[in-house]
C-alpha cells in the first residue's frame, strides 16, 4: 500500500539556490517541516546575537595594531546596550571623554586626509568578521593614491552621524564609517560603509555614500574598496559627497557586459541570443 510521505516538497525548491529568501521550503500537514523551522530558529538567533553580544574591542584594536595601524578607543554618550536601542539619538554623538580626547589629539597632531572610523553598530559579528580585513584594503587604496589617512578611530555603542563628529573634531577632509548593519535572518553578519566629505555636525543621510551587504555571500571586499576608492576620488575632485555624487564606475569586464544573459527560470537551450 503506497503512503504519502510524511514531508510534501514544494516544486519551487529547486529555486532556492538563486536566493536565500525563504521559498520552496514544503509542508508537514499544515505546518512547516521540522528541518526549516529549526532552521529558522537558529537565523533568528544568530541575528539576536548579532545585536546584542558585545564586540570584542581588545581583540580587534590588537589585530589592526598588528598590521601597523594606531587605534584610538572611543565612545558614543550611550551608557549601555538597551540604551543604545532606545536612544538611538545618544548613539550619534561622543561621550564627553572622547570629546576631550579627540580635541586634544587636533591641537598636537597634524591634520589627516581622511579618517577611517570602526564601529559596532547593529551587527558586532559583522564588524569582528570583515573589519580588518577591509582596513587593510581601504589603507592599502588611500596609500596608491597618495593620501595619508589619522588613526583607525574604533566607536563603541555608535551610530552612522556619529563619523561626522570625529571628522570635524580632527579637522579631516573626509571619514570613512566601517559599521555593523542591521542583520537580517540570513544577513547576521553584513558590514557597510558610509563615506562622508567635509564631515560636521549636523549632516543628514543625504549627504552620505554607502556602500552595503559586504560579507561572503554578498558584496567582496574587493568589489567594495572599488567602488569606495571610485566615490573617493570622485569627491575629492567635486568637492561634495552623497546623493549628487553617483558611482558610476564599471566592474563587469565588456566580455561579461556583451554575453547574453540566462533566465534563471528558463532551460539553457531556450535562452533567446
Amino acid at each position: 500500500m503506497n503512503k504519502e510521505p510524511i514531508v510534501i516538497h514544494n516544486r519551487w525548491n529547486t529555486l532556492r539556490q538563486h536566493t536565500d529568501a525563504r521559498i520552496g521550503l514544503g509542508r508537514a500537514g499544515v505546518s512547516l517541516p521540522t528541518r526549516e523551522q529549526l532552521a529558522f530558529q537558529l537565523d533568528h538567533a544568530k541575528a539576536r546575537d548579532a545585536v546584542h553580544l558585545p564586540l570584542d574591542e581588545d581583540h580587534l584594536q590588537h589585530q589592526l595594531q598588528e598590521q601597523g595601524f594606531e587605534v584610538y578607543r572611543l565612545k558614543s554618550r550611550v551608557k549601555d546596550r538597551r540604551e543604545y536601542l532606545q536612544r538611538p539619538d545618544f548613539g550619534r554623538r561622543l561621550s564627553a571623554e572622547s570629546v576631550a580626547f579627540l580635541q586634544n589629539h587636533a591641537s598636537n597632531h597634524s591634520t589627516p586626509d581622511t579618517l577611517i572610523i570602526i564601529a559596532d553598530g547593529l551587527s558586532s559579528t559583522a564588524v569582528a568578521s570583515h573589519a580588518v580585513a577591509m582596513v587593510n584594503r581601504i589603507a592599502a587604496g588611500l596609500n596608491a593614491e597618495g593620501f595619508r589617512a589619522g588613526p583607525i578611530c574604533m566607536v563603541s555603542q555608535a551610530r552612522v552621524a556619529i563619523a561626522d563628529e570625529v571628522g570635524e573634531l580632527l579637522k579631516s577632509q573626509s571619514v570613512i564609517l566601517l559599521i555593523g548593519e542591521r542583520p537580517g535572518l540570513s544577513s547576521p553578519d553584513s558590514l557597510g560603509i558610509y563615506y562622508t566629505y567635509a564631515p560636521r555636525l549636523g549632516l543628514t543621510d543625504a549627504a552620505r555614500n554607502c556602500i552595503s551587504n559586504i560579507r561572503p555571500q554578498g558584496l567582496s571586499y574587493d568589489e567594495a574598496t572599488h567602488t569606495l576608492m571610485f566615490l573617493f576620488l570622485e569627491s575629492y575632485r567635486r568637492k561634495l559627497s552623497g546623493v549628487q555624487l553617483k558611482d558610476t564606475s564599471v566592474n563587469a569586464s565588456q566580455h561579461e557586459l556583451d554575453r547574453p544573459k540566462q533566465h534563471f527560470l528558463l532551460p539553457t537551450d531556450q535562452v533567446q541570443e
